[in-house]
């Protein structure tokens, strides 16, 4: 590897909002209030190596892709992916306000597939399909779009008479929780008589703060019903212990956990794979801990299957 190369790798600081453009075309990007939830005196902190970029993404390995769940093969037009019966997952927004070095989207062609005139075609489509009574708004990530262009879309969304859910899947209230929408999706929430759900993303306990807790706790109060995902990465939560202290702490902040995925394979990122076995073997070990409500699905996403496919 060139001394190019090896210099492409930032230094993680805190108290100073990193958003660059190197790392192998997948800019490293991390927000003021996740910085701060980084224990910056220690190289191994598992925040840390959730958003540090590495050289092993450098690294090509067999059975990784660019489209690991193949999304592309889902998406009957532009900004629109149809997996599964009766849901559709419209991609609202480009943008992140945090760049996961594991993000399955990581080559998505945003540019080709995300803007307001795409948005408008998956409208139509939506219309005119009956069958969809559930709409995912994801990305990037649908939170970081402006307040008043998320409320604008989900307006949209809900004028739609076959629709009954509107599901959000984000990282933002985790990550940067003081970026999420709230003066006016509050309201929006208060009034709407959609079935609302929020999807957060938070893989480790250090994540969550008082910021987010007072941030659920809107967002609750509003109707939203507030789950969340993990993604199982080694040496940052393939851990027992971690694992359940991960699981009271959501639960102590109003959110349910929902799923624990098994990596999605996408190039650059076979260094954060937990193999099946020993992900089996540590829901297993959360089962016995914990009451069955507080224990995610372990999951894993197999392209052309009706659903996301169960572990255990």
């Amino acid at each position: 590897m060139s001394q190019a190369a090896k210099n492409t790798t930032p230094d993680i600081t805190p108290n100073s909002e990193q958003n660059s453009s190197d790392s192998n075309g997948f800019p490293y990007r991390v927000p003021e209030h996740f910085l701060q939830q980084i224990d910056h005196s220690n190289p191994q902190d598992p925040l840390l190596k959730q958003v540090k970029p590495s050289r092993l993404e450098e690294v090509t390995t067999l059975g990784f892709s660019k489209d690991p769940v193949e999304d592309l093969d889902s998406n009957p037009i532009p900004s629109l992916i149809h997996k599964y019966h009766g849901r559709v997952l419209l991609i609202a927004s480009p943008k992140c306000d945090i760049h996961c070095r594991y993000c399955f989207r990581r080559h998505f062609p945003y540019s080709e597939q995300s803007n307001l005139r795409h948005w408008q075609k998956a409208i139509e489509y939506i219309k005119t399909n009956q069958s969809v009574h559930e709409v995912i708004l994801s990305g990037g990530d649908p939170m970081a779009l402006g307040e008043k262009v998320l409320v604008k879309l989900i307006n949209q969304v809900e004028s739609i008479a076959h629709v009954k859910t509107l599901r959000i899947h984000s990282r933002t209230p985790v990550a940067a929780p003081d970026k999420a929408p709230f003066q006016a999706f509050v309201s929006w929430a208060q009034q709407s008589k959609l079935n609302k759900v929020l999807v957060v993303h938070c893989n480790h306990p250090n994540e969550l703060s008082d910021q987010t807790q007072k941030l659920f706790t809107s967002y609750k109060q509003a109707g939203i019903t507030l789950l969340n995902q993990s993604v199982l990465l080694k040496e940052v939560n393939d851990s027992i212990d971690i694992l359940e202290a991960l699981s009271h702490k959501l639960f102590s902040q109003g959110v349910l956990p929902y799923y624990l995925n098994q990596l999605d394979r996408v190039q650059g990122s076979a260094h954060f794979e937990v193999d099946d076995e020993t992900a089996i073997e540590l829901h297993n070990k959360l089962k016995r801990r914990l009451a069955g409500y507080l224990v995610p699905k372990l999951v894993k996403d197999i392209p052309n299957q009706g659903s996301k496919t169960a572990l255990c």
